[in-house]
């Protein structure tokens, strides 16, 4: 999800230099071996000044990153580079790489401001980029478009001398109000990587001086939820105009789209009741409403419930039971199993 909102201002950032004629170099991280606080597909631009967009590591190895990235603007050369060889996590966690073996960059200078991926990324479409790292020819095309070229995976990847930057558009998050506090989850959403869009039916909140881009703004009251705004089955919706009628309106028709996650500001007994009326209506579908929504943190004003909230999609998101990172025995990174009926129980 970070990847992909992280490539578009690596992207942005390197076609604004390559319009202004400053020489620049891009690294990536093309390959991981352990627990990595950083994945396949981290992004890092440097300009020939110092200057530098995105994130490959913890923090530490930027600034070797970056030395590597001027050395390939004066050469013109790329290079591959490791890091963390050691065994040891707690010494790679102390380097800034968060793994117990390898991680390799590439870092190549940059002669174009890579229009096919930012048509890509602007199109929201999931797309592969191919490197071949020897020649340092790029190939885009669609995720769908499988071939004998394809990384025939989802994920990034290395396979020999090639690498498969392999990305997908973030879920989508429906934040239905523009209320105060609605502000502070569209807003921090969106800086985790949720596509974020914003309704309301009172224009007059949907501003850019409250939701700044790339935050997506729709007027809609309910009746018109559905034809202004697709929500598939991987996008997640929370409501909270603090309006009775409206918060069911709303509710009632999201509840006939597929998105997985239906969350619900306010007092559980509230909730019920809107549940009430909605199941006199016809059958509702409880374990995709989260309500009162949030993760059980103790929060205290806007920005903590949303940190909550935002703290809950990112669970559900990655099928994890929210826990303390003490108490978990598995390797932080590692991909959680398919979580079991009861761990998905009703929140209504």
């Amino acid at each position: 999800m970070k990847q992909w909102l992280e490539t578009r201002q690596v992207l942005a950032r390197l076609a604004e230099w390559q319009a202004a004629g400053v020489p620049c170099a891009l690294a990536t991280v093309i390959r991981v071996q352990g627990s990595a606080y950083r994945h396949e597909g981290a992004k890092l631009v440097v300009a020939a000044s110092g200057e530098h967009v995105g994130n490959v590591s913890g923090g530490c190895l930027e600034a070797d990153v970056r030395e590597v990235a001027l050395r390939v603007i004066r050469s013109g050369i790329a290079e591959r580079r490791e890091y963390c060889g050691s065994i040891d996590e707690i010494q790679a966690w102390d380097l800034g790489v968060g793994c117990e073996g390898v991680v390799e960059l590439f870092i190549e200078p940059v002669h174009d401001a890579r229009e096919a991926e930012r048509a890509m990324l602007a199109a929201e479409r999931a797309h592969v980029v191919e490197t071949d790292l020897l020649s340092g020819v790029r190939r885009v095309y669609p995720l769908d478009a499988r071939g004998e070229q394809s990384s025939g995976s989802d994920a990034s990847t290395l396979r020999g001398d090639r690498f498969f930057d392999v990305l997908e558009p973030p879920p989508r998050l429906l934040v239905v109000s523009a209320g105060d506090d609605a502000v502070h989850l569209a807003r921090l959403a969106s800086s985790v990587g949720f596509r974020v869009v914003v309704a309301d039916r009172r224009p007059g909140l949907l501003t850019r001086e409250r939701f700044p881009l790339p935050i997506h703004l729709v007027e809609a009251d309910a009746a018109q939820l559905a034809e202004r705004i697709v929500l598939d089955a991987d996008a997640f919706a929370v409501v909270m105009t603090h309006n009775f009628a409206d918060d069911t309106d709303y509710l009632r028709a999201l509840l006939r789209t597929p998105a997985r996650y239906l969350g619900v500001l306010g007092p559980r007994q509230r909730t019920a009741r809107i549940l009430g009326i909605l199941r006199n209506e016809g059958p509702v579908e409880h374990e995709r409403v989260f309500g009162p929504v949030g993760l059980d943190i103790g929060t205290d004003g806007a920005e903590q419930v949303a940190l909550s909230v935002v703290a809950e999609m990112l669970a559900v998101r990655s099928g994890r039971r929210p826990q303390s990172l003490r108490e978990r025995q598995a390797p932080i990174h590692a991909a959680e199993p398919t979580p079991s009926a009861s761990s998905s129980a009703p929140r209504s």
